[in-house]
């Protein structure tokens, strides 16, 4: 597995690399979330809202888009206060529950450690080539390895975790720098003063956790 996932690394990362770094802090971001599992399975894709200065996050997937994907999600982040929202708009009921872990990919952490800047496609040719940046981050309640891909004004592109069991991850596509719909961001009327549930003794649920 381990092995897979640095070929990948090497296939899609073009060695071009210099030693200035900074750590990053993402933009609001309205765009289009994929998740891949280690045998290229599409595990789940739709669109994101994420304010980043309250770190609150909107994802819904879309089951109509030809991705064979077959399961409706809807949830509601809120990392700072640990909380999770599964919501069902159809039915106008919701699940809360308690983040145990509140890592998640739209956020580099204060722990992150700097690898490399590289470009991804042609150095040479005007147009035809991407400057990032790429950071190793601990992952402790998933048991592996994190390494995460950021644009030079920090929008991060990939986030690629492995596992002791898995491979998956998380591309972001066609994201706007701000929050479209600031609505997506408040919890539902028919959600409001439900009782967090705890997650059972032992367990580090996080958001990883609704999606792979």
């Amino acid at each position: 597995m381990y092995t897979a996932f640095l070929i990948f690394a090497l296939m899609c990362w073009t060695a071009h690399a210099d030693h200035h770094h900074h750590l990053c802090r993402s933009s609001n971001m309205t765009g289009f979330l994929s998740v891949m599992g280690n045998m290229a399975e599409i595990k789940a894709a739709g669109q994101f809202t994420y304010d980043s200065q309250n770190k609150r996050l909107r994802f819904q997937t879309n089951t109509s888009i030809p991705w064979n994907v077959t399961t409706d999600q809807d949830l509601l982040v809120f990392f700072d206060e640990g909380i999770i929202y599964k919501i069902d708009s159809k039915n106008q009921s919701c699940e809360k529950k308690l983040l145990q872990s509140t890592k998640h990919p739209f956020d580099l952490p204060a722990d992150a450690t700097y690898m490399s800047t590289m470009i991804s496609g042609s150095v040479a040719l005007e147009g035809e080539g991407m400057k990032f940046q790429i950071w190793s981050t601990p992952t402790p309640n998933l048991k592996g390895n994190a390494m995460m891909c950021l644009t030079m004004r920090c929008l991060p592109v990939s986030t690629i975790y492995v596992t002791e069991s898995s491979m998956f991850m998380f591309s972001n596509m066609n994201v706007e720098l701000d929050v479209k719909d600031p609505d997506l961001l408040t919890v539902p009327s028919f959600c409001q003063g439900l009782p967090a549930e705890e997650a059972p003794e032992g367990t580090a649920y996080s958001f990883f956790d609704e999606i792979i």
